[in-house]
């Protein structure tokens, strides 16, 4: 059940980019908007919001900036009419690509979305055209340092609490679970003392496409310049970059 996935480790070195580049900040508080619009603000009764805000604490977003991003989605008016919807493409290599989007100009975003992906050897592709080479699968991550548990101890603890499947990285454990499942489980493992890093549903390619030297540097300049874009709230590919 062990395995090596680069899921984990790109999405690592993303939330360190986005932190640096100052745009965790906008992304968060429009999920947080959007989830208190979709659920209601108590986070108790609405997973998506104490996800988002588990998240925007980790990032020192300040509280009263929480409240605020809240308010604006239960209460309507500027800021919390943003639509969420995605889209779908190819990179260099023919590598998939899919992108959630929330924005309040959907010619704007097309627009600005087509282009970067043509700029870099990539394009725009029709409904439904990479989508079924993703599965949507909850994720939780421990950091090796974090606990003195070993690997057998971590699988044991995560299959019993209802996870698919454990993969084992250097630096973490990567415990897999149905969608419906994540909270269940991450509690679970809280519960026993493990320390979860991070838990969120997300797109996982079934498989994965290999490039390298200039095609490989040229999906990953894609890549950032996708999730620089204000309206692209996560970035979904199988590429996968030779050692």
């Amino acid at each position: 059940m062990s395995g090596h996935s680069k899921w984990a480790t790109i999405k690592r070195k993303k939330a360190k980019n986005d932190s640096q580049r100052g745009k965790l900040f906008t992304r968060l508080s429009k999920e947080i908007i959007i989830a208190a619009r979709n659920g209601g603000a108590d986070p108790a009764g609405n997973m998506r919001l104490k996800s988002a805000i588990e998240k925007a604490k980790a990032a020192n977003i300040p509280n009263e900036n929480i409240q605020r991003a809240i308010q604006k989605g239960i209460g309507g008016g500027e800021g919390a009419n943003f639509e969420e919807f995605s889209y779908e493409g190819y990179g260099p290599g023919g590598v998939a690509i899919l992108l959630d989007v929330a924005t309040d100009n959907r010619n704007r975003t097309a627009g600005e979305v087509r282009h970067i992906l043509s700029k870099h050897g990539g394009n725009l592709g029709e409904t439904g055209c990479v989508s079924w080479m993703f599965k949507k699968q909850g994720i939780i991550i421990i950091d090796r340092t974090e606990t003195k548990l070993n690997e057998d101890e971590i699988m044991l603890a995560a299959l019993e609490a209802g996870a698919e499947d454990v993969k084992v990285e250097d630096d973490s454990f990567e415990i897999i679970t149905a969608p419906e499942n994540l909270t269940a489980v991450e509690s679970s493992l809280t519960e026993q003392g493990i320390p979860v890093a991070e838990a969120e549903i997300t797109m996982i390619p079934q498989t994965t496409i290999k490039l390298q030297g200039e095609e490989a540097e040229k999906m990953v300049k894609l890549i950032e310049m996708l999730e620089d874009n204000d309206d692209v709230q996560a970035v979904y590919t199988n590429f996968e970059q030779e050692e």
